[in-house]
């Protein structure tokens, strides 16, 4: 393998360990959190971003052809459907919670905060 092989292997193993750490943080997440929302924000940061550091990772091992295309497509697509759908998936969590009060206040514009 010349000189470049191996910088653009080590910098593609990089950025998969990097993923797999934002997994790993991802899941320690999910498990830790007691609130639902708490635990999709977990869900849904570590997805786009573990999942984003994984295949750029796969791209740089890959090389510039037309898989790396497709693959940055897919960090494309998900990058942009992951915060959209834990986004509804919030909002309906939010309107259909019966214990509104025991996981937040509700606070109206008329309310004025104490800052000090």
């Amino acid at each position: 393998m010349t000189v470049i092989e191996w910088i653009r292997f080590l910098i593609g193993a990089v950025l998969l360990l990097t993923g797999l750490a934002i997994f790993v943080l991802e899941i320690i997440g999910v498990f830790r959190f007691r609130y639902v929302l708490n635990r999709m924000h977990a869900a849904a940061m570590g997805d786009t971003l573990g999942i984003g550091f994984s295949l750029l990772g796969l791209i740089v091992m890959n090389g510039l052809n037309f898989t790396s295309l497709k693959m940055f497509l897919v960090i494309l697509f998900l990058w942009f459907s992951s915060p959209v759908s834990s986004h509804l998936i919030a909002r309906l969590e939010v309107t259909t919670d019966e214990e509104k009060e025991k996981h937040y206040k509700i606070k109206s514009l008329d309310e004025k905060e104490d800052l000090s």
